[in-house]
């Protein structure tokens, strides 16, 4: 179930909208994204990252492994590049399923992605947490027969750990056939310099409709790709996976996001 519009309250998809210099968000938004880059001036950058991140990782699923279908969940407000518009530019028969709980980026997807003739766009609204609604209905519009990309591009760390993201990641890797992909970019617990940073980042994000952050260390976000085989340069900090310019990854001496992705035999 989508969440309420209500525009005094910080929302993760508009406050990521703010970081990455986008008008569709509202003054609680603004004013939530800028404590947060307070403490943490690298979120913005961290933000625009992300977003090369996914490009790079859809590009590279579509045009070298040859992946037409995608399964975007937790996919934010439209901005440039998106999933669709990657896919279907190399390959324009591709299908993707967009997925939110959020009501205003389920309206502005709906509004916005229009799917190439050839291939398809469709929206799920529906919790992360809820692996069974997301898959049900996603399969109004993908082929569960045929290799698909699951997309969680910074999400679980809003998956705190008593709702085991561990688990969430199982599930999804196990209704999608071998052949199928995943990828994941979480933010590390480089986000926090000390223990009052922490404090303070989790009241932001406690005051939001997600409820809470939780960043964690390298093994906890490798472990996500438990029993897939992951593709080289592994797990990294996400300007590192292969970059467009070689060695133009982040030599900051933080990582605020690791990524990777992963095959399932």
């Amino acid at each position: 179930m989508a969440v309420p519009f209500d525009t005094s309250v910080p929302n993760v998809a508009r406050m990521y909208n703010v970081l990455l210099g986008g008008k569709d968000n509202f003054a609680a938004d603004r004013a939530a994204a800028g404590k947060i880059l307070e403490i943490e001036p690298g979120s913005a950058v961290a933000a625009r990252q992300n977003r090369d991140f996914l490009r790079r990782a859809v590009r590279f699923l579509t045009d070298e492994i040859g992946i037409r279908q995608f399964l975007d969940i937790g996919s934010g407000l439209p901005t440039a590049d998106n999933v669709h518009e990657v896919a279907q530019s190399l390959a324009p028969e591709s299908r993707i399923v967009y997925v939110d709980y959020d009501s205003v980026v389920l309206s502005h997807a709906r509004a916005l992605l229009v799917s190439s003739p050839e291939g398809k766009c469709a929206y799920v609204d529906s919790d992360l947490r809820d692996t069974r609604s997301i898959i049900t209905h996603a399969a109004d519009t993908l082929d569960f027969a045929e290799p698909i990309a699951i997309l969680l591009i910074a999400i679980m760390h809003f998956i705190p750990d008593k709702d085991d993201p561990w688990d969430i990641v199982r599930r999804l890797t196990a209704a999608v056939p071998p052949g199928s992909y995943l990828v994941v970019s979480h933010a590390t617990l480089q986000y926090f310099t000390d223990a009052a940073n922490k404090d303070r980042l989790n009241a932001v994000y406690a005051g939001t409709a997600s409820g809470g952050v939780t960043p964690r260390a390298f093994p906890e976000i490798r472990s996500l790709f438990n029993e897939l085989e992951l593709i080289d340069p592994g797990v990294v900090d996400i300007s590192a996976w292969r970059p467009v310019v070689r060695g133009a990854g982040n030599h900051s001496g933080r990582t605020l996001f690791y990524g990777g992705i992963a095959k399932k035999p």
